[in-house]
């Protein structure tokens, strides 16, 4: 009897320490995919006059703000993450509240980098532009204002193309009537859907000067609608790492 009884102690502790081990690779996996990225959204030249090169002062100044807070942003979730693994790594695994938590913060930063679907409430936007006046700046301000405003996912789709999950390097370019989204064509109407406050994204592209403004002057229209329950099942591709390791 007693050596049936250790036999399955035996049994149990192996069994969570193999799902810590498991836990522990997708963590380290995840950060060292989160740190791998390009933490830019960018702008690419294509010989259309909208490269970097040619923006203005206080342009390159914004998006240098920009790219500082979404570092800042993704660096506070890393750490948070480094915390959890070093918890579970002192108990040993042994803690169902430690892994729990490890396993929501996984899930959380995997919808942020589009490794998963989401849902919840949100806002549903489509873009007309029957005069070809939407450039792929104005598609960069409307990602960027839906951003600002604390949108946690964002999928971006056009006539007749499949939806493309916005990431932290996401890029766009292109003249207008000719978007490219991540290397994808896109075509007018434009199909966006973002999860967050609903008011608050809602009010953040409304803004005097805001992306319905420069919309509405090229000929277009923005129409936005407000939902308790949108969902974003496009899926950013996950990339073989090239030169990084999980460090100790």
């Amino acid at each position: 009897m007693n050596g049936e009884g250790r036999h399955e102690l035996r049994t149990d502790t192996t069994a969570a320490a193999r799902r810590s081990r498991v836990v522990f690779g997708l963590l380290a996996a995840l950060l060292v995919g989160v740190l791998g990225v390009a933490i830019v959204t960018q702008v690419r030249d294509t010989g259309s006059g909208d490269s970097l090169d040619s923006a203005r002062p206080a342009d390159l100044l914004v998006l240098l703000d920009n790219l500082n807070q979404r570092e800042a942003a993704l660096r506070e979730e890393v750490s948070s993450l480094e915390a959890t693994l070093a918890t579970l790594q002192r108990s040993g695994g042994g803690s169902e509240a430690a892994l729990a938590e490890a396993k929501a913060r996984l899930a959380a930063l995997s919808i942020q980098v589009g490794a998963a679907p989401a849902t919840g409430p949100g806002v549903e936007l489509t873009v007309t532009d029957p005069n070809n006046g939407v450039g792929s700046e104005v598609l960069l301000d409307l990602i960027q204002e839906l951003r600002a405003a604390g949108a946690e996912a964002i999928e971006v789709g056009g006539a007749g193309s499949e939806p493309i999950r916005i990431g932290v390097n996401s890029w766009v370019t292109g003249q207008a009537g000719r978007i490219q989204l991540d290397g994808t064509a896109l075509a007018a109407p434009y199909e966006v859907v973002a999860i967050g406050d609903p008011p608050t994204l809602a009010a953040a592209l409304n803004i005097p000067g805001g992306v319905v403004d420069t919309v509405a002057r090229s000929g277009g229209r923005v129409s936005v609608d407000q939902s308790q329950q949108v969902t974003i099942a496009a899926l950013r591709e996950t990339k073989p790492r090239q030169y990084s390791r999980p460090g100790n």
